[in-house]
C-alpha cells in the first residue's frame, strides 16, 4: 500500500504531495511521521492507493502512525484545496486549522488517572499494619477511590501493600478534562412568538443557504438559533454556533447545556491545552454534536453539519489577521455548501456588505423590529461634552450621567459604563519638552496602568517602568492624557464611595473562568456598576441594568477609515441594547463632542434603515466597498533594506498590472504603514482600490514571490484595521 502525504511544513517549495509505502489499514486523514530530507517530520495522509507511480525501492516507508481514528475528516481535504487556493497558503497551513495546535505538535495527550478498587477484605494483616487496615476499611466502604487521594491519606506503601495482597486493584482510566464543569445549565425551550416561529419556518423552507436575521437587541434571535439547532439535532445532524467574544461563550454554553445537555462542546483559546484537546476529541468521536466558540470553532471536526450560526456577524473578530487571513463567514459558507447546511447570520447592526446581499436577495432576510417583551428600546440622552467644559466640568462624567448614576444606584438597579480604552491613561508626556513615552519595539505610545504602576504597549505587550523624570530633558512635570477604564473606576469610587464597582477588560480578565466569574458576579448583583471595554458591549443580558453610560462616543468616529461611521453606529447600538432588557425602562447617556454628527442622530433613533441608506449612498458615490475592493499588500521586516527592496519589487510588479489593466484601478500608491513598526518589524504597504476581484490572484502571486526568509509580504482584502 502507498500513502499520499502532505508534510507539515509551511513553505511553498514543499507544498505538494509526497508518496510513502505504508501497511494495510492506514486511513485517509491520519497523522503520520515520515522521513523527509534527512529527518523525520509530521505529515497528513490525504490518500491511499495500491499502486505507486514510482519504483518500490525509491519509495520510503512511513515511520509512525499516530491515530486509530483519523484526525482529519474527509471534508478537510475539500476545504484545504479551497483555502489554499483562495488565500495562497501552503496546504499544510490550511490543514493545521483543523487541529488543536498542541495536539499537532505532540504536546498534549489523553489524560489518565489511577483508581484503587476494592476487591476483598479476606486478607491477613499484622497488628502493626494499622495504616493498611485503615485504608482497607476506607476503600471497602467507598468501593473505589482515586489512587493518589488514597495514598495521600494513608501512605503509598500501605496502599501498594494492599494491592500486592489482592485486597485492592489499581485501574488506569481515561478521564475527561471538562472546561466549565461547574457551569450551570440555564433555560429550557421556550414557546416561540409568532415572529420567531415565522423566522424559523422561513429558514427551514427557503432554498437559500444563507439567512440574515436582522433583529433589534433583545428581539429573541438566540431562541431562533437554538430552535434551528434543535431541528437539526433531531434529524441526526450536527451544528456549529459562533460568537465574537470569548466572554460570550460561557453564557451561550449554559443555554446550550440547558437545551442539549452534554451534546455541546466548547472550543476557544482560553481553555487549557488538555481541555481543548478533550473537547475536540468529543466532537471528532461524535459524542458531542454541537461546537460553540469564537472564530476558530468554524473548523470544528464535525461531520454531517446541519446548521452554522454566526451571532453578531458584523464583528471584526470574525476576520483573521494572521495567515491564512480568512473570513469566518466565507469559511462557513464553504462548509454549509459542502454539507447542505443552513448558515444563519444574526445582528442588530449588520455589516453594510452583508445587508447589501440580504436586501438584494442573495441572502434570505428576516427582520425583527420589536423586543421579545414588547418593551421599548432605551432612551438615549446626548451629553455635549463641549458644554460641560464651558461650565467648568473637566471630569470624564457629564452632569447628566452623574445624575442618572445617582438615581440608578438609589433605586437598587445596575449600570454599565463603556469606554473602549483600557489602562489608566492613554499617553504619558512631559509638560516641559513635549516628550511622549513610546514603545521601543512598536511605533505606538505607551499606556499607563496604575495597578501595576507601569507603562504597557498594547501591541507587543512590553512593560516599562513608570517615568519619574523625562528621559529627554530631565523634567519632572509628567502629564497623563486620555482616560482608560482604570481611571474611570478610580473616579467612580470617588463620586460614589458606597457603590460596588467591577471592571472587565483584557487587564482584569485572566484564565478561562475570568470572563465568567466577572459576569456572574455582576448578574448576581454583587456589584452595582460594571466598567468595561468592547467585551461588555454585546450579547449580555442583565435584567437589572437600567442605565448605560457611553464615554467618549466619538472615539471611533474620526478614524481615517471608511468604516468609522459604521463601527460607531454599531457600537452605540450594541452597548445601548444592554439597558432596559427586563421590567424597567432603560436609559443611555451618550457623551460626545460631536452631537450634531449624522451617525449619532441615526444611532440615537435606532434607525438602521436610515443609516444604511445614507452609508450605501456615500460608498457608491466615493467608490468604497462594496462597490470596490480595498487591497493592501503589507511588507514587514526587521531589516530596513530587505523591506524596502521587497516594497520596490511589489510596487513595480503591481504597477505593470495597472498599466495593462488601467480600468481595474481606482487608487494605487506605496507608503509607510500608519504604524511604522510593530514588534521590532518595519512596516510598509502598497495600497490600492480595485473595481473588483479580477486581479486579486495575480496580486497574491506577486506577494508570494517577494516573501523571503528576511521579509514577510502578504495581502489583505478590505482590511479590518488600516493602521
Amino acid at each position: 500500500m502507498f500513502a499520499q502525504v502532505i508534510v507539515d511544513i509551511a513553505h511553498s517549495q514543499v507544498d505538494r504531495i509526497f508518496e510513502y509505502s505504508c501497511p494495510d489499514g492506514v486511513k485517509v486523514g491520519s497523522r503520520v511521521k515520515v522521513p523527509f530530507g534527512g529527518r523525520v517530520i509530521d505529515g497528513f495522509v490525504i490518500g491511499v492507493s495500491r499502486a505507486s507511480a514510482y519504483s518500490p525501492e525509491k519509495v520510503k516507508p512511513i515511520a509512525e502512525i499516530f491515530d486509530e481514528q483519523p484526525a482529519l475528516i474527509p471534508e478537510c481535504f475539500s476545504l484545504m484545496q479551497k483555502i489554499s487556493s483562495r488565500y495562497r497558503v501552503p496546504k499544510a497551513v490550511a490543514l493545521r486549522l483543523f487541529l488543536p495546535s498542541e495536539m499537532r505538535l505532540g504536546k498534549v495527550r489523553e489524560a489518565y488517572k489511577n483508581y484503587a478498587v476494592f476487591v476483598s477484605a479476606d486478607i491477613k494483616l499484622s497488628a502493626s499494619a494499622k495504616k493498611q487496615a485503615q485504608a482497607l476499611s476506607f476503600i471497602e466502604e467507598k468501593g473505589e477511590c482515586e489512587y493518589t487521594h488514597l495514598c495521600d491519606t494513608f501512605g503509598r506503601g500501605a496502599v501498594n501493600s494492599l494491592a500486592d495482597k489482592g485486597a485492592v486493584r489499581i485501574e488506569k482510566r481515561k478521564v475527561a478534562r471538562n472546561p466549565f464543569a461547574g457551569l450551570p445549565a440555564a433555560g429550557e425551550a421556550r414557546t416561540l412568538t409568532p415572529a420567531q416561529q415565522s423566522a424559523l419556518e422561513e429558514i427551514e423552507c427557503s432554498e437559500k443557504t444563507v439567512h440574515l436575521i436582522h433583529g433589534v437587541t433583545g428581539s429573541g434571535k438566540t431562541e431562533i438559533y437554538l430552535s434551528v439547532i434543535a431541528r437539526e439535532i433531531q434529524r441526526g445532524r450536527t451544528a456549529i454556533f459562533l460568537v465574537p467574544e470569548i466572554s460570550l461563550t460561557p453564557q451561550m454554553l449554559m443555554q446550550l447545556r440547558g437545551r442539549f445537555g452534554g451534546a455541546a462542546a466548547i472550543l476557544h483559546s482560553g481553555l487549557s491545552a488538555g481541555e481543548r484537546f478533550d473537547e475536540w476529541q468529543r466532537l471528532r468521536s461524535g459524542e458531542a454534536k454541537i461546537a460553540i466558540g469564537a472564530r476558530s470553532a468554524v473548523f470544528a471536526p464535525l461531520e454531517n453539519i446541519g446548521a452554522i450560526i454566526i451571532d453578531e456577524e458584523h464583528d471584526s473578530s470574525y476576520v483573521s489577521e494572521s495567515a491564512p487571513r480568512y473570513s469566518t463567514v466565507e469559511i462557513a459558507k464553504m462548509r454549509a455548501e459542502y454539507n447542505g447546511a443552513k448558515l444563519v447570520l444574526g445582528s442588530a447592526t449588520p455589516s453594510v456588505e452583508t445587508y447589501v446581499k440580504a436586501s438584494g436577495g442573495e441572502y434570505g432576510l428576516i427582520t425583527l423590529t420589536e423586543r421579545i417583551n414588547k418593551k421599548p428600546l432605551p432612551e438615549i440622552i446626548i451629553a455635549d461634552m463641549r458644554r460641560e467644559v464651558k461650565r467648568g466640568n473637566n471630569t470624564v462624567f457629564s452632569k447628566a450621567l452623574r445624575e442618572e448614576l445617582d438615581e440608578t444606584l438609589k433605586s437598587g438597579n445596575q449600570a454599565i459604563i463603556f469606554l473602549n480604552r483600557r489602562g489608566y491613561s492613554k499617553t504619558v508626556m512631559c509638560r516641559d519638552c513635549g516628550y511622549v513615552a513610546k514603545c521601543e519595539n512598536c511605533d505606538v505610545t505607551l499606556t499607563y496602568h496604575s495597578e501595576e504602576n507601569c507603562l504597557k504597549c498594547h501591541y507587543c505587550g512590553a512593560k516599562y517602568r513608570m517615568l519619574t523624570a523625562c528621559p529627554d530633558c530631565g523634567g519632572r512635570h509628567v502629564l497623563y492624557n486620555g482616560t482608560g477604564t482604570q481611571k474611570v473606576v478610580s473616579d467612580l469610587k470617588t463620586l460614589f464611595p458606597s457603590a460596588r464597582i467591577i471592571r472587565m477588560d483584557n487587564d482584569s480578565v485572566s484564565g478561562k473562568d475570568g470572563h465568567y466569574n466577572i459576569l456572574k458576579q455582576f448578574s448576581e448583583k454583587k456589584a452595582d456598576i460594571l466598567v468595561g471595554t468592547q467585551m461588555i458591549a454585546k450579547g449580555h443580558d442583565f435584567p437589572s441594568v437600567t442605565l448605560v453610560g457611553i464615554l467618549d462616543a466619538d472615539m471611533s468616529l474620526h478614524f481615517s477609515d471608511y468604516r468609522s461611521g459604521e463601527r460607531t453606529f454599531q457600537l452605540i447600538t450594541q452597548v445601548s441594547g444592554r439597558s432596559g432588557r427586563s421590567g424597567e425602562a432603560g436609559k443611555v447617556v451618550l457623551q460626545t463632542c460631536s452631537p450634531e454628527n449624522y451617525i449619532l442622530r441615526y444611532a440615537t433613533n435606532y434607525d438602521y434603515a436610515g443609516f444604511f441608506n445614507n452609508e450605501i449612498s456615500l460608498r457608491k458615490a466615493t467608490g468604497f466597498p462594496p462597490y470596490s475592493l480595498i487591497c493592501r499588500v503589507m511588507v514587514t521586516s526587521e531589516k530596513g533594506d530587505a523591506a524596502l527592496e521587497a516594497l520596490k519589487n511589489v510596487y513595480f510588479s503591481i504597477d505593470e498590472l495597472r498599466k495593462t489593466h488601467p480600468d481595474e484601478f481606482i487608487f494605487f500608491n506605496k507608503m509607510h504603514s500608519p504604524i511604522k513598526k510593530i514588534q521590532g518589524k518595519l512596516r510598509y504597504q502598497v495600497l490600492m482600490r480595485l473595481k473588483g476581484y479580477a486581479l486579486i490572484d495575480k496580486i497574491y502571486d506577486i506577494a508570494v514571490k517577494n516573501t523571503s526568509a528576511n521579509c514577510l509580504v502578504y495581502v489583505e482584502e478590505n482590511p479590518i484595521n488600516l493602521s
